[in-house]
């Protein structure tokens, strides 16, 4: 089952204008069969499967719980995305240089120091420019 399925049963649901809906009646305007839409909404109420002719109007709460918890789990994935410009590594010369600025504190390796999102991401450029080097040369 996924957000999309779900908005379609709920949708398919709720446009019915009988008070009792069963899956032989969903079937006909969702246009599935009446076992795919009971293996399907088994997720909300088991006993379905056994007996199709419980009322699907009784599962639009769960549905529409299931559609909300799906969109505030999208909500948590979109967070800032985090880019790295060509001027932020031409700001190094190497991964060397890249450690010495960073990591290194009066001339001394930090061993406690910690490198951001934007800073790894550097990083990741500056090394896969370096292999880009190496098999230019072989």
């Amino acid at each position: 089952m996924n957000k999309t399925l779900a908005k379609k049963y709920l949708t398919s649901i709720n446009s019915n204008k009988r008070k009792y809906v069963t899956c032989e009646d969903l079937s006909i305007s969702f246009g599935k069969f009446p076992e795919s839409i009971a293996s399907d909404l088994s997720v909300f109420e088991p006993l379905i499967i056994l007996d199709m002719s419980l009322n699907l109007k009784d599962l639009v709460p769960a549905i529409e719980k299931y559609i909300e918890e799906e969109n505030n789990k999208n909500d948590n994935k979109n967070k800032q995305i985090i880019r790295v410009y060509q001027k932020d590594i031409n700001a190094f010369d190497s991964i060397a240089d890249f450690v010495y600025q960073k990591m290194t504190y009066g001339g001394t390796l930090d061993r406690y120091a910690t490198l951001s999102d934007k800073d790894l991401k550097t990083l990741k450029k500056l090394i896969g420019e370096e292999q880009a080097r190496r098999k230019q040369k072989k």
